[in-house]
């Protein structure tokens, strides 16, 4: 078993029970890391107290919109005030509105886009930028976030999110490059589809699942769980050689041509 007693992390995204960010807090927290939990929103703030108060380290809790650089910057002046440095950075946030998801991607709204984008990929670049002094007072550490295969090809109704998704990528591959002299590592988990709040709002997602099922080597999609448990390699001793990466969990779907 892996002990990560005496790390600090903090995870941003966490919204239900349902979501991969509570899923790897769990994970985390269960090999011993103290977490730091936000919040977008007071709408997510009770959801987000109830579930820290089920772990077994009790987490700071902070609210954070990321789409402001003040707020970001409050959080990581939490973190250092409370916690001795930061172990690892957890980003699992994105957003597209309805309209956007549910239209055609031609007709993408410039507000849409430039909106998804700043929530879904520039977020990342903010909130390391803030987290890199206190992985430089522990002497580096991982970040890492999700993204999933809509990055690479055309899925339905995916729309303006495949592309902040591609973009999303690429700041993994630059921050890797940029914080990789300060021994700060930078991965992705491309996970396969799974029932979350922000798969709710995708268009006939259960196709997607089905096809998922039907077209996978493993004959199965994957659970939250499975995403918990890679992202808990990367960012722990095991993945200390692996950076700029996006590790795809989906059963083997992304593998196959027909």
């Amino acid at each position: 078993m892996i002990d990560l007693s005496g790390t600090h992390g903090v995870i941003v995204g966490v919204s239900n029970k349902r979501s991969l960010a509570w899923a790897i807090a769990q994970a985390m927290d269960a090999v011993g890391a103290q977490l730091t939990l936000s919040y977008a929103t007071e709408r997510f703030e009770g959801n987000v107290r109830k579930l820290g108060a089920t772990l077994c380290q009790p987490p700071l809790m902070v609210p954070c919109d990321v789409t402001s650089d003040a707020q970001v910057r409050d959080l990581c002046a939490t973190v250092e005030r409370e916690r001795d440095g930061l172990d690892f950075l957890v980003h699992a946030v994105a957003f597209a509105s309805r309209a956007a998801l549910s239209e055609p991607f031609l007709e993408t709204s410039r507000e849409d886009f430039l909106q998804s984008l700043d929530i879904s990929a520039y977020s990342l670049l903010a909130l390391a930028r803030a987290a890199a002094p206190l992985m430089d007072q522990r002497g580096g550490g991982s970040i890492l976030t999700l993204t999933y295969l809509g990055s690479q090809r055309v899925f339905p109704n995916y729309n303006v999110m495949g592309v902040a998704k591609a973009a999303l990528e690429a700041v993994v591959r630059y921050l890797a490059s940029d914080l990789g002299s300060r021994n700060i590592r930078v991965n992705a988990v491309s996970a396969g589809p799974i029932k979350t709040l922000s798969a709710a709002g995708i268009p006939g997602f259960s196709q997607i699942l089905h096809h998922y099922r039907d077209r996978s080597p493993l004959g199965r999609t994957i659970d939250a769980a499975e995403v918990a448990e890679t992202a808990r390699f990367l960012l722990g001793p095991g993945g200390r050689g692996v950076t700029g990466e996006v590790l795809v969990v989906d059963g083997g779907f992304h593998s196959t041509g027909m």
